[in-house]
């Protein structure tokens, strides 16, 4: 990576997480932590680039960012975007809006209506379509064209979405559109399908398309707020799959960057775990408002079968489940009288109670301070000072309520936020054929070391790890991550009926697109990968696997070997190849993390009290620990971005690298 210093960040949804790598003669990194500003998230950017002191740097060209946002979620998931028109062939305006059909809820038969992705004013129809084997059945013309000129025209939208029927097939329609559109209005963004998502199922891939569309001109506004303050700094932005795209293809590939946060821990559990020579990890990474899970069996798992709220999400993005379940998390009564854990976010802001900014409702750090396993004494991330007192204040308001104490209620609310990340650990695991004592749990994220023996307890792990920066280790995941591009496109025949040449010529086009684009980012040819996978099924089935594809026959039976694997039986009936997948991938040179130098053992630790633990807990500096020194729990480790709490049973250990490990 050039640059003398390398600069990762992850702006998540209440802290924005920093790590700061010095390339020069004797690495080194630098963490910083500071509350993220949601409204213009380039502010607690700018902020922490001030704190760090790499202003010089940045003026002098010496500063590379790499960066994980959640600016295109947020916009989805709030609704904020842009005005976009959908385009579709005659009779098929209503696609988005009849969706699958499906309910919200299974046996719920009556639900509040849902409104539509695009108001039906801005649901276009023209010609130009095609049948199922790619026949002309109506032709695009010269008037068709015209009218949805003037059309978009009148309207004034900040983008467009062009989803013609089987335009995978044939994309010249979708083409010879875009080109008269950017003709009358260039500075329109437009987004068509035949290049956002060239992959069967019309509304999925319409969904695709339009959220590129509509996320293109917010994701291009707050990158050229921030490229403006940056100075011209080089940028890459981190994409859904764990890989980095240059900032400035960024907006035209918006619908890319809607896992971008989340990507960067996963990216850098698996440099983590080739470091500790641990391929199998299941990773829950809790931040202050969300926890994610997801499992490595080797490498990191993408599927195109994604959600982001409603949204089918049919890009290839890290394979992970994401729940409400965070430090942030608000507890409340219920109107049955049970207790209950978010999915509600004290964000931000006001924060929980016990950060002192107005915040008045219990959180799961706030339930976390009052059982003592927190240490309100300790020096936080972001300047913060918490205040147990505010804690046991809010937390009380509850205990009230259900006739408890406080310190029965902070349990309960901590056991109900374990019992949920535990439900979607066996969600990635168990229901997928995985057992996962055969793993390594990895904690990371601000609050996760504070729950990693109660979720490995509740999934019977005898192993666990929270890494030496594990408070921001999504930051550290983009510093570690390659520049990459993924492409798919449906083939859908049957196995016996495919050419392999032809095939082999499709494989061979993807990858060229992927050279292409990462050329024009100045990367060399020689030193790009070409990854190969393939979309299969059996024949009957709606939904498919991805196995690495060397040969029709090698994929063949990997996939039977999977299905096996996940569904418990493999069939003998017919297997097609839906769609073929390329990943062209540019890999960063390796980053060698800093070794903890040898020392005599610490054993400066005070103690402290934590509810429900017999013995005193001991409280001790992680940096004040060295590799090899054992620490019985009940103890609380704590550190500048995160805090460790060791239960009883359980002993932490230091290896070289700092990371903490955990077992019975």
């Amino acid at each position: 990576m050039a640059g003398q210093y390398c600069l990762g960040i992850d702006a998540g949804g209440t802290f924005t997480d920093f790590l700061c790598l010095d390339t020069g003669p004797r690495p080194t990194l630098r963490v910083y932590k500071t509350l993220s500003t949601p409204a213009a998230p380039e502010q607690a950017i700018l902020q922490g680039i001030r704190a760090m002191g790499l202003m010089p740097a940045l003026a002098a060209g010496e500063l590379q960012i790499v960066h994980g946002s959640t600016v295109a979620t947020n916009a989805t998931l709030e609704g904020k975007l842009a005005k976009t028109v959908f385009v579709s062939n005659k009779g098929f305006g209503d696609l988005l809006s009849l969706a699958r059909q499906t309910r919200p809820r299974l046996y719920a038969l009556e639900f509040a209506p849902i409104a539509p992705p695009v108001p039906r004013e801005y649901c276009l129809e023209t010609g130009g379509r095609l049948a199922a084997d790619g026949a002309v059945l109506e032709p695009l013309t010269e008037a068709d064209v015209e009218q949805l000129v003037q059309q978009i025209s009148a309207l004034q939208p900040a983008a467009v979405a062009i989803n013609l029927l089987f335009s995978f097939l044939d994309d010249r329609f979708e083409v010879a559109l875009e080109k008269a559109l950017q003709k009358s209005a260039p500075a329109l963004l437009i987004s068509r399908s035949s290049k956002v998502l060239p992959v069967y199922k019309e509304y999925e891939r319409g969904i695709a398309t339009w959220l590129n569309a509509a996320l293109g001109p917010v994701v291009s506004g707050y990158l050229s707020r921030l490229q403006a303050e940056l100075s011209g700094t080089p940028l890459q932005i981190m994409q859904s799959n764990g890989e980095t795209i240059a900032a400035e293809e960024a907006a035209h590939a918006a619908v890319h960057l809607l896992l971008s946060g989340p990507a960067g821990g996963l990216t850098a559990m698996r440099f983590l775990g080739r470091q500790i020579t641990q391929e199998q990890i299941i990773s829950f990474d809790m931040g202050g408002t969300s926890t994610d899970v997801a499992l490595l069996d080797g490498a990191i798992s993408t599927t195109t079968e994604g959600y982001i709220d409603r949204f089918p999400i049919g890009v290839p993005m890290v394979d992970m489940h994401t729940i409400g379940a965070g430090g942030g998390s608000i507890a409340y009564v219920d109107s049955g009288g049970l207790l209950q854990v978010g999915p509600r976010s004290a964000g931000a802001s006001p924060g929980p109670a016990c950060y002192g900014s107005g915040g008045q409702e219990a959180t799961v750090t706030d339930a976390n301070l009052v059982l003592g396993r927190l240490v309100a004494d300790e020096e936080l991330a972001g300047e913060l000072v918490i205040d147990r007192t505010l804690a046991f204040q809010a937390v009380g308001r509850l205990a009230a309520k259900l006739d408890m104490t406080a310190e029965e209620t902070a349990l309960g609310i901590v056991n109900i936020a374990n019992e949920h990340m535990a439900k979607a650990i066996r969600m990635m695991s168990v229901n997928r054929g995985y057992d996962p004592t055969q793993f390594l749990l990895a904690s990371f994220g601000g609050a996760g070391g504070l729950h990693v023996c109660a979720i490995a307890d509740a999934m019977q792990m005898q192993r666990a790890i929270v890494p030496a920066y594990g408070g921001v280790l999504s930051a550290l995941g983009m510093l570690v991550a390659d520049r990459g591009r993924q492409f798919s496109r449906t083939i859908g025949m049957e196995v016996s009926r495919i050419d392999p040449s032809e095939l082999e010529a499709q494989f061979e086009e993807l990858a060229q697109l992927g050279r292409e684009e990462l050329l024009r980012e100045g990367l060399k040819a020689s030193g790009m990968e070409v990854r190969r996978s393939a979309d299969m099924r059996y024949r009957g089935q709606s939904y498919t696997l991805n196995v690495p594809f060397t040969k029709i026959a090698d994929a063949v039976a990997e996939f039977h070997l999977l299905h096996g694997k996940r569904y418990g039986y493999s069939l003998s009936v017919t297997t097609e190849l839906v769609n073929i997948c390329v990943n062209v991938v540019y890999p960063q040179p390796p980053l060698v993390l800093p070794e903890r130098p040898a020392a005599a053992a610490c054993n400066i630790m005070r103690q402290g009290e934590v509810y429900g633990e017999e013995a005193s807990a001991k409280i001790v500096q992680r940096a004040q620990l060295v590799p090899g020194q054992r620490v019985a729990g009940p103890a609380i480790v704590c550190e500048y971005a995160a805090t460790t709490f060791v239960a009883s049973g359980w002993t932490a250990q230091l290896d070289r690298w700092g990371n903490l490990l955990l077992s019975l």
